[in-house]
């Protein structure tokens, strides 16, 4: 009997490129599959059934209200639990017993004996030694205000919080991201919290016309000042912002205005600290974390590396996913740091510059497969699951469905965008911009993976950096951002803010994101509180005032900003649509590019301005529906947005389905418009001059 052909991946149909690399892609695709095989080994039906470690590790309150706890720990040699309940003292009757040929240990006690709220620790021996820990699948930890000494709580409230959004369905079409951390998102010089949020912050989302928001820092942290990324606790929702009922209610709001919420997940590292974290939490080094002591600590972010080839860090991490999607009813994932999980140097000095450097053997395959499968997971609980890779390699296939090859994300962060945009205004004067490089820049990229573009992301507010806003328009921000006040140098800023903005996201495959504070230039960097500011939470906060007052101008930029993700919002699937390219010169700086029906024609001339300037577009009536220079977004008001714009025919161009639009175009803006739908005109011959 013959033996069947397996069927090639759509991947390596899709690029032939690839064609070299195929051993090593039908590879990965096979590691993925033989995994999960060797999951579900133990009796699970599937991936979902599979992901329960949360339901069975950590301490629960069952059903007749007595308590059953349970650790994974197969290096300790005993363990107690001691907290409110023990007086903080080791007591025999808070003992676990380890269960027979496992490393699980299990404590089942009385109702009475603990209590929903109270402190608690696990003491663990080891042949070393004895420390306290605090459990691993803890969903609540919580720092003393005086000690600073951080300790599990117990969270099993009586009653469930009661869900109201049901039938909430995110909208992709496009997705608009509104990047944020809770913290940092109050006014005041402090920490802010779920709450505040909530009530402060999300309705300015909602009005800005965001359709998401991905939020930073929800797994628990030791440090503030890491922004969230070095986590500790990965089941434990930060209590630093309130208790996991305000997160619940935050992001039952959010769905009930029709906004999706994504997580941003930091599955790539963990904290080293031992005290809180999981390193040693059995007094072993490699539990959840490389033997090889070489590939144990990261080496440019300080922290410990997953073994992702152990089934427990899978379970561990799988079951993390399941339930921040289940318990708090998360959209999705933005993924951290997967640059660092998918090689053996985590990419570090490295320079991708052909296929070959994906497929050298320095691939880490145990993390491709963890990513692989967690992205089956996710959508497998939830089809309409939004995964987001933070990715900078350019590796082929990660946000490409497995079935077709690829690791599964739905997305991947165009991380080469917010570079490029920093190195033109770092390394280029305004008259030598080249409207190819921009959008070549912006529209190169894999044609079966989808895209999130953005100018600035939080990486480019921290302090050390600058923002968009302060590399155009620097200390004259704090002088000169009155209204009436016509300084030359904010007038650039504030026009190439705009026009930076709309070219991106107009080019977008699909998604757009923007960090909370930029969309209206927010002034200056982001500093956490630390040693070295003074603990100071100056820096750690968004001056939401700035864009509240009449007097400044950052208003303009909010109005701005506004209308951009609003017009592009309320075209289903414009991520989708074709970018035709109209027109590009470089000599004049004159871009223009057709979507649907909406044309984007952009002039980043600072001196020019053009009259009466054609470009080819399909014939008909065009009307102006968005404009830079509009005074309520801070222009100057030159464009006569209530005039209709005719196209001329041309016997050269016109049997090829394009016109002549003539525009006009002053310098240092960008016009958009509207070609209305196809009707019968009345057509005149023009003798307008065409700028070629």
């Amino acid at each position: 009997m013959a033996t069947k052909t397996p069927k090639k991946l759509n991947i390596l149909k899709n690029d032939p490129w690839l064609e070299p690399y195929a051993a090593a892609i039908e590879g990965r695709h096979q590691d993925a599959v033989r995994k999960e095989r060797e999951l579900l080994a133990g009796g699970a039906k599937n991936l979902v059934d599979f992901a329960n470690a949360h339901k069975y590790f950590g301490l629960h309150r069952l059903s007749d209200g007595s308590w059953i706890f349970r650790e994974w720990a197969p290096n300790a040699t005993a363990i107690t639990l001691v907290g409110d309940f023990s007086g903080w003292e080791e007591r025999p009757d808070f003992a676990l017993r380890r269960l027979p040929g496992s490393g699980v240990w299990e404590g089942h006690f009385d109702a009475g004996a603990m209590a929903n709220g109270q402190f608690y620790k696990m003491l663990v021996s080891w042949p070393e030694g004895r420390g306290e820990r605090i459990p691993a699948y803890a969903t609540q930890v919580v720092q003393d205000p005086n000690t600073h000494i951080f300790s599990a709580r117990i969270h099993a409230p009586a009653d469930e919080y009661c869900w109201s959004d049901g039938a909430f369905r995110p909208d992709t079409a496009p997705l608009l991201i509104y990047e944020c951390h809770i913290g940092m998102a109050q006014q005041l010089e402090g920490v802010g919290s779920y709450d505040e949020f909530r009530r402060l912050v999300l309705p300015r989302i909602v009005a800005d016309g965001y359709n998401a928001i991905q939020i930073m820092a929800i797994q628990e942290h030791p440090y503030y000042g890491s922004f969230g990324y070095h986590v500790s606790n990965f089941f434990a929702a930060s209590s630093r912002f309130g208790s996991p009922e305000d997160l619940k209610r935050l992001i039952d709001e959010a769905h009930g205005a029709g906004v999706a919420v994504i997580m941003d997940i930091v599955h790539s590292h963990a904290v080293k600290n031992e005290a809180e974290g999981l390193a040693r939490i059995d007094g072993a080094a490699d539990t959840y974390f490389h033997r090889d002591a070489g590939r144990r600590e990261h080496p440019a972010w300080d922290s410990l590396c997953f073994d992702y080839g152990k089934n427990e860090v899978l379970h561990f991490l799988l079951s993390n996913c399941k339930y921040w999607l289940e318990e708090f009813h998360f959209d999705g994932f933005r993924f951290d740091g997967v640059t660092s999980m998918l090689y053996y140097d985590h990419g570090l000095g490295k320079a991708f510059g052909g296929y070959g450097d994906y497929y050298d053997g320095g691939q880490d395959t145990d993390a491709i497969t963890y990513l692989t499968l967690a992205n089956k997971l996710i959508h497998k609980l939830n089809p309409r699951a939004i995964t987001i890779a933070e990715e900078m390699s350019g590796m082929p296939g990660l946000a490409t469905p497995f079935a077709d090859g690829g690791i599964g994300f739905d997305y991947r962060m165009a991380m080469g965008i917010p570079d490029y945009w920093i190195k033109l205004l770092k390394e280029q004067k305004d008259e030598d911009w080249k409207p190819t490089s921009i959008f070549w820049e912006l529209t190169n990229r894999r044609a079966d993976e989808k895209t999130i573009s953005y100018v600035e992301s939080h990486d480019q507010a921290l302090v050390g950096d600058k923002t968009v806003i302060f590399r155009l328009i620097d200390s004259k921000m704090y002088w000169h951002m009155t209204v009436g006040d016509n300084d030359g140098d904010v007038a650039r800023g504030m026009a190439l803010h705009k026009m930076i903005r709309l070219v991106t996201l107009a080019t977008i495959n699909g998604g757009y994101l923007n960090f909370m504070g930029n969309e209206f230039g927010h002034p200056e960097w982001i500093d956490f509180p630390r040693e070295g500011n003074g603990w100071s939470y100056k820096y750690a906060r968004r001056q939401w005032d700035l864009v509240d007052r009449e007097d400044l101008k950052y208003r303009f930029l909010n109005a701005f900003d506004t209308a951009m993700v609003e017009l592009v919002g309320r075209v289903h699937n414009f991520q989708a649509l074709p970018v035709r390219k109209l027109w590009e010169k470089d000599s004049d700086q004159v871009l223009a590019f057709m979507r649907g029906d909406l044309v984007f024609v952009f002039n980043f001339s600072p001196v020019r301005s053009y009259d009466g300037y054609g470009i080819l577009a399909p014939g008909g009536v065009y009307d102006v529906v968005l404009s830079t220079d509009n005074a309520d977004f801070g222009g100057f008001g030159n464009i006569a947005e209530d005039v209709e714009h005719f196209t001329r025919p041309d016997e050269l161009y016109t049997p090829l389905g394009v016109e002549w639009l003539p525009l006009y175009l002053p310098a240092r803006t960008a016009t958009v418009l509207r070609r209305r739908p196809d009707k019968p005109r009345a057509r005149r011959k023009s003798s307008a001059k065409k700028n070629l």
